[in-house]
């Protein structure tokens, strides 16, 4: 068990340094040896979880051709240059109102230059507001009802009776006070941009330059607003239906009353919600493929089929081993099952992929469903090691360069901010579940 998992652990290494489609198919390379070469049986792949984050992502890639996710950056673009004076505060609130309603954090690439903008115009140091708005986009992914990580915990969960609804009324509020206590502690993080040694030195020396970022003008405005309000209204069906489960459909089978399942609700509503956009807006189809949202979809598809067919197949194959071994660890200290969430999400540079490889053991271990929920934040660790896009891309947009990787790596602009919204976001969950 130990050898294979070594091989598991070299496949997910490789796969995240390969990037894109890298963790996917290198998940497939550590399948085929636990197949071939350890005999284990491979379980059947997470066809309903990948079809459902299709489906999202079409939905979402849609609204984007359409112009719906410029619609809202020109918004926040908006709210964030009324109020500069309070850019540390209102930026991750922003990205976390992005990421909650597309379901991807990748939609934060868009603000993130007006953010950095912003805040060296009112001479606020940039890394107070970029820091905490990137952490703010990743934990928005364990709160929105529509995000690849969400959606594969409730399809995990389904058997003990958990709805959506039971999942959210949980992240939600622990996500979004963990991001606002990670933005209160940024507000005074370093020194005051017009004291900082490298914005000074780059005053000095004309590698500064003060360019102002241009915001495209949405084309047409009204397609752009409708498919918004078309996805934020099928975003709200979800919601319902998993929620309500009454309203779902049900029907008869071998004489006995079956309702659809959420995974099929999803896939429905969303492929709709993507039809009616490119009828509604006269979007060309091709189109939408083409953009940035449709891409990083995909890549998370990918990621999942490899990485959590691999994963399944491990844990199926040595289950009792693994029980054996630190159940009663797990059940005397459950928090270490956090930890194990933080630490996996670090290797893998994915929510939901961690979620498929490693909830699953917690269910095994005999976890309480809701103690998964209020650690479901765990998972977005993987801004420990600064080489996600996001983080990248904040770097490079914050021209003064307070925002960075410092000397030791690890003591960058992310991690205080990300430590802070993550732990706090933990706790106030374990709390929250007192009340279920």
């Amino acid at each position: 068990m130990i050898l294979q998992f070594v091989f598991v652990l070299v496949a997910i290494l490789i796969g995240a340094r390969l990037g894109g489609i890298g963790l996917g198919v290198m998940g497939g390379v550590g399948l085929g040896i636990l197949t071939f070469v350890f005999g284990l049986q491979p379980t059947a792949p997470p066809i309903d979880v990948m079809l459902m984050i299709a489906a999202v992502i079409s939905a979402a890639s849609c609204m984007q051709s359409a112009g719906g996710l410029d619609y809202m950056v020109k918004l926040a673009e908006r709210l964030l240059r009324k109020n500069p004076s309070h850019v540390t505060l209102l930026s991750p609130i922003v990205t976390y109102l992005f990421t909650f309603v597309a379901g991807t954090g990748h939609v934060a690439y868009s603000v993130l230059p007006v953010i950095a903008e912003v805040a060296t115009e009112t001479k606020i140091r940039p890394e107070r507001p970029l820091g905490i708005a990137v952490i703010a986009s990743q934990q928005a992914i364990t709160a929105s009802p529509i995000s690849a990580a969400t959606v594969a915990l409730l399809g995990l969960l389904a058997g003990f009776d958990i709805t959506l609804l039971d999942i959210l009324k949980i992240t939600v509020p622990a996500t979004l006070l963990g991001v606002l206590a990670g933005a209160f502690c940024s507000m005074r993080v370093g020194k005051e941009l017009m004291d900082d040694p490298e914005y000074r030195k780059r005053l000095a020396n004309g590698s500064f330059h003060d360019e102002k970022v241009q915001i495209e003008d949405v084309k047409n405005h009204r397609h752009a607003l409708v498919s918004v309000l078309i996805f934020i209204i099928a975003t709200v069906f979800i919601v319902l239906f998993g929620s309500v489960e009454g309203l779902r459909p049900s029907f008869q089978m071998n004489g006995e009353t079956v309702t659809l399942g959420m995974s099929a609700i999803i896939e429905i509503i969303m492929l709709s919600a993507a039809a009616l956009i490119l009828l509604v807006t006269r979007t060309d189809g091709v189109k939408a493929t083409q953009g940035s949202v449709f891409l990083a979809g995909m890549q998370a598809v990918i990621a999942i089929f490899g990485i959590a067919w691999m994963g399944d197949t491990f844990l199926n194959g040595n289950m009792e081993h693994l029980t054996a071994a630190i159940e009663g660890v797990v059940r005397q200290m459950p928090w270490l099952f956090g930890i194990a969430l933080f630490v996996m999400s670090i290797l893998l540079y994915s929510q939901a992929a961690t979620v498929r490889a490693l909830m699953p053991l917690g269910i095994a271990l005999g976890l309480s469903p809701y103690l998964l929920i209020a650690m479901f934040p765990a998972v977005n660790g993987y801004f420990f090691i600064p080489n996600y896009p996001t983080i990248v891309a904040a770097i490079n947009f914050d021209r003064t360069g307070t925002t960075r990787i410092g000397k030791y790596v690890l003591n960058h602009s992310f991690m205080m901010p990300g430590l802070v919204a993550t732990i706090v976001a933990i706790g106030l969950g374990l709390l929250f579940i007192q009340f279920c």
